[in-house]
């Protein structure tokens, strides 16, 4: 997984750009080489990836609630989030991802075969929609408005993200906090 986000990183994710949308996260990213910086990138879109599909590939999630269920414009019925990041085929369209619905649509449903479940196409779309928001919209990686709910503060699922962020590389500089011996017991 981690290689895979790694190779896909546009140089702009690895620039004085982003520092200060990963600074939660990695205080140290501006200060760290390129190979820390993308191990970075690699553990943030690992912990994205838990705390969105439980690191399962065939992950799926129909939207029942009114405000995400909508039609999907490329399969015609309600969107699916599927994968390791939870995409659509919609963002085949809006972010030029390497989704085939043509040929998923024979195949059943959590079939690992399937173009959106496949983690190299999933991950490496993932890649471009936080690029798109980042860089290209200049919004910041936790947002209320962002592509994934887990990377908005507040919610219920930002909350188990965090928790998956919380072994970042010690290149980034965050401290480990203590473990109180009575929390322990």
């Amino acid at each position: 997984m981690g290689q895979i986000v790694e190779e896909a990183l546009p140089p702009e994710m690895l620039s004085a750009q982003v520092a200060r949308d990963v600074r939660p996260f990695c205080p140290r990213f501006n200060a760290i080489g390129e190979a820390d910086k993308r191990a970075f990138w690699a553990y943030f879109f690992q912990a994205l990836a838990g705390a969105e599909a439980g690191l399962k590939p065939t992950s799926q999630v129909r939207h029942t609630e009114p405000a995400v269920a909508v039609k999907d414009q490329v399969t015609g019925v309600a969107v699916r989030s599927a994968g390791l990041l939870q995409l659509t085929y919609d963002d085949a369209k809006r972010y030029g991802c390497d989704f085939n619905w043509e040929t998923d649509r024979t195949l059943k449903a959590n079939d690992p075969a399937k173009t959106i479940l496949q983690p190299k196409n999933n991950l490496e779309c993932g890649v471009k929609i936080l690029d798109q928001q980042i860089i290209g919209q200049h919004k910041p990686l936790l947002s209320r408005t962002g592509y994934w709910s887990t990377l908005r503060p507040g919610t219920v699922s930002y909350r188990v993200f965090v928790k998956q962020m919380a072994n970042v590389p010690v290149a980034c500089g965050v401290r480990a906090k203590p473990v109180r011996r009575d929390a322990e017991r």
